[in-house]
């Protein structure tokens, strides 16, 4: 018996299969020429990549169309961290695309960064043809063994009449429920062989269907727990800014009158300006903001995980006695590392919605009394004063550049990339950021590297913003070859290298916690950064006197058409503090070298 329309679209929901589009014409193209039309009908404005044997029909098929710019970097690892930056400050799906063999295991670093932070990303990946998988090809890998415990999902398409399907499959996964990269596969024949195209409008999976709308009832007991709270306070993570909920928690705070702290992926959602924000927590977070996390008797946790850098030795947390309330689209992260009271699965914007149209209804307020008693105890913490530091007319002071960039940017459209280490936690203290998706950074797997990519893919996005990438003479040497790309697609980024002659971060741990036993910390063979950027074709710029510092970041500023290279002779010694040091609990802080 024939079955009905519907009943074929549900048969076909039952099996995981996309649902065409009723209004595209089947046309006869090869799997490159899908591939393309997918990204297209995806609205894809750019792709970063590196060409190779496997994906030469796709690269064929790039080169017969003008809608998608494909931007060619100079190492497969830098195609994957511009694409990420690219999502990380638009919000939307970052696409790269890879040969097979080394291409793939060169990205497997950008791939890991992104899943770390969960960031929504398509990477399409080159494979030998489906004949020659597991026969030890020339340029063969197994990709999806390799990248399976670094995405979200992967797929190998074995068929072409499977792969618009697939591409939107990885589309949806990659950017609904908890964000994250997306492997898709594509063997050489597959990318040549054709089939009718038609491209799926909606997409099912029996599989995968995340929560987006939280609990009615567990709303309820978390609003009845924060108006109960004497002490309330709202820790906050990158969920806020993946999930678009700044606004929301804005109103929020304001609602509740409680502060407010940000994790290091977080910054931004609330502004460095309100004075209700307490500033960074966790390893390096402000003693205030540490203090209050452990002394709170009800912490209501948004888009945040509680991971190690913030919480520190969880027996030390869990000694004080608290109520938690965690809000997150993912439930494999709620009671991961901490045990919580009142769980919220579902999307943080929906959430933070209903929750301040709940208190709104109730008209409730915490109790005004208690609250000032305990904004009287934040105040206390917050005269240690835990970011003074001591400016030098002799040496430039790292914290003191970053502090400039800071006043002389301020106002205007600015994003600020970095890469990991000592010049990431002081551009993450004295940066003010007031807007969410301002502030670019490997978080979870600290990867050293991605500040000059992930500038270049905000620029392509943001061409009108200045976009300035910190970092140090360690990091910048990771993926310096960019420069290159950075000329050839005219992407005028500013680079501020905190040069300090040592791999900081390493040197500052090897000097508390191994005795100054500095080993292989110090960078002994440093090339001459002005000359280097200038054989790129950019503007190279050295300072060593604090009082040459503003003058140079105008300098960078004024030059907006170029590419600048600053490279910063900052004090070698200089620590970052305050600091938890490993397997001390969140509030046992070193705020200097005299706590040593």
């Amino acid at each position: 018996m024939d079955m009905s329309a519907a009943e074929t679209k549900r048969a076909a929901a039952l099996e995981g299969k996309a649902q065409p589009h009723p209004h595209t014409a089947a046309q006869e193209i090869n799997g490159s020429e899908i591939l393309v039309r997918c990204l297209q009908a995806e609205n894809v404005k750019y792709i970063w990549g590196y060409p190779g044997g496997s994906v030469l029909y796709v690269y064929d098929a790039l080169y017969k169309q003008d809608t998608i710019q494909h931007v060619l970097v100079r190492h497969e690892q830098a195609a994957v961290h511009a694409a990420d930056g690219y999502a990380r400050a638009t919000g939307e799906v970052g696409v790269a695309l890879v040969t097979s063999g080394p291409g793939v295991t060169n990205a497997v670093t950008g791939i890991a960064t992104a899943y770390m932070d969960s960031i929504p990303m398509v990477i399409i990946t080159g494979q030998v043809p489906t004949h020659a998988i597991g026969l030890d090809a020339f340029q063969e890998c197994d990709t999806v063994g390799i990248t399976r415990p670094i995405v979200k999902h992967n797929f190998l398409v074995k068929d072409v009449r499977d792969l618009a399907a697939t591409m939107k499959k990885a589309f949806h996964i990659a950017r609904t429920g908890r964000p994250g990269p997306v492997v898709v596969d594509v063997p050489k024949d597959v990318s040549l062989k054709t089939c009718a195209f038609s491209y799926p409008e909606t997409v099912e999976m029996r599989s995968y269907n995340p929560v987006r709308k939280g609990h009615g009832g567990q709303i309820r007991k978390a609003v009845q727990l924060l108006m109960q709270a004497k002490r309330p306070y709202i820790y906050t993570g990158g969920g806020v800014i993946l999930g678009n909920a700044s606004a929301e928690l804005r109103e929020l705070v304001d609602l509740i009158g409680a502060p407010c702290t940000n994790t290091l992926m977080g910054l931004g959602a609330i502004p460095a300006s309100e004075p209700k924000f307490l500033g960074m927590l966790g390893m390096h977070g402000t003693y205030e903001a540490n203090m209050t996390m452990q002394h709170c008797d009800v912490l209501l946790a948004v888009g945040a995980r509680f991971d190690d850098r913030v919480i520190g030795n969880p027996k030390h947390f869990a000694s004080v006695e608290r109520k938690i309330i965690h809000v997150d689209i993912d439930p494999s992260s709620i009671s991961k590392r901490v045990k919580v009271d009142i769980p919220i699965v579902g999307d943080v914007k929906e959430v933070l919605q209903e929750l301040i149209a709940q208190i709104r209804e109730a008209q409730a307020r915490p109790d005004a009394q208690a609250l000032a008693a305990w904004w009287g105890q934040v105040s206390e913490w917050r005269k240690k004063e835990c970011l003074k530091y001591r400016n030098s007319d002799e040496v430039i002071k790292p914290q003191y550049v970053v502090e400039t960039l800071c006043r002389l940017t301020k106002g205007q459209e600015t994003y600020i990339t970095s890469d990991v280490g000592q010049h990431q936690m002081f551009a993450a203290q004295f940066y003010g950021f007031e807007e969410p998706r301002r502030w670019i950074n490997s978080g979870g797997l600290g990867t050293m590297g991605v500040g000059l990519p992930y500038a270049m893919g905000i620029k392509l996005a943001k061409p009108d913003a200045e976009v300035f990438c910190i970092t140090g003479e360690g990091s910048i040497q990771m993926c310096i070859q960019e420069l290159s790309t950075c000329q050839q697609y005219n992407t005028p980024v500013k680079v501020i290298s905190l040069n300090n002659r040592y791999l900081g971060m390493v040197r500052q741990w090897q000097e508390l916690d191994y005795e100054g036993r500095y080993s292989h910390s110090y960078m002994d063979a440093l090339p001459d950064f002005v000359k280097l950027a200038e054989a790129y074709g950019h503007v190279g710029i050295k300072i060593e006197k604090p009082s040459e510092v503003e003058p140079a970041l105008k300098e960078m500023l004024r030059l907006k058409d170029r590419t600048v290279f600053l490279d910063v002779r900052t004090d070698p010694t200089e620590n970052v503090w305050p600091m938890v040091q490993a397997g001390k609990g969140i509030s046992e802080m070193l705020l200097g070298s005299e706590d040593l």
